[in-house]
């Protein structure tokens, strides 16, 4: 299938500022664009790309005084398969990870192992340490937090969430990675364009999703505790230790957000498309 995706945000800013911007597709999925994607911006100004640590593809750039708008579009190949779920994978004893994989067992900004450790054991500790564990932390976290847009609130830690109930996709992932890290399996996070392909027709206003990977197996499998059922169609933009790592844009300066829509969907592939991709 030929997904269509992206975006047009503006910000405000008083002065001149220099901006990090995390919103291009990643690395991994640069291969199913059709054609490449470009980042314009209204004033048209200078910019360049540079990969993270986390290899995230990102964008340094000094914002104006008064408004910049920073837009894209692009067409992607998609399989059109829905998430693998790996019903017969095992969880890693921690002595047998990859070094590089330890950073998602630890807490970090918007994950407190600490403080949730023992409600994860109280809660998790009976389930089998595989893809069954794993499941049984969606199942919990799709039924203890109640999905509110008007609830969102950029504060809010994985603890926060357990206490409150209520949130966005971010607050759903945030959790569910705590609970994943305090059983001893690394788990990170994940942002992207989600539509509704293959689902509902669904008229809230569209917005980027959050989403998660656990490592079992020897391999990141992608989990989702807000859907909590396979979906078709994510287009992964970065990965973290948490929202942190992988925020849209990070001002150093006072700004703010005056104008903010993300599509994405399903097209008709052009000929051409289509021949590419046959």
């Amino acid at each position: 299938m030929i997904i269509r995706a992206g975006y047009t945000i503006s910000y405000d800013c008083p002065k001149p500022t220099p901006t990090i911007l995390t919103l291009r597709v990643h690395p991994s999925r640069r291969a199913d664009l059709l054609a490449p994607e470009r980042l314009r911006f209204s004033p048209m100004l200078d910019a360049s790309d540079y990969t993270d640590g986390f290899g995230n593809a990102c964008t340094r750039l000094t914002a104006p005084a008064g408004r910049l708008t920073i837009s894209t579009e692009f067409d992607m190949f998609d399989s059109g398969i829905p998430d693998v779920v790996p019903f017969d994978v095992a969880q890693h004893d921690i002595q047998e990870l990859p070094d590089d994989v330890l950073v998602y067992l630890l807490s970090s900004r918007y994950v407190e192992t600490d403080v949730l450790s023992n409600i994860a054991w109280d809660l998790f500790e009976g389930t089998q340490p595989s893809w069954t564990r794993v499941q049984a932390i969606l199942n919990f976290v799709h039924r203890h937090i109640r999905f509110d847009y008007m609830q969102a609130d950029n504060m809010r830690s994985a603890f926060g969430a357990y206490l409150q109930r209520v949130g966005v996709c971010r607050d759903f992932a945030h959790l569910a990675i705590a609970f994943c890290r305090c059983m001893n399996i690394p788990a990170r996070y994940c942002t992207g364009y989600l539509g509704d392909i293959g689902m509902p027709p669904n008229d809230a206003p569209m917005d980027f999703s959050a989403w998660f990977e656990v490592y079992l197996g020897g391999k990141w499998h992608t989990a989702d505790a807000r859907h909590n059922t396979p979906r078709i169609g994510r287009v992964l933009m970065a990965r973290g230790r948490d929202a942190t790592d992988v925020a849209l844009s990070t001002q150093f300066g006072p700004s703010t957000l005056a104008g903010f829509v993300v599509n994405t969907e399903e097209v008709e592939p052009t000929r051409r498309q289509f021949e590419r991709t046959a």
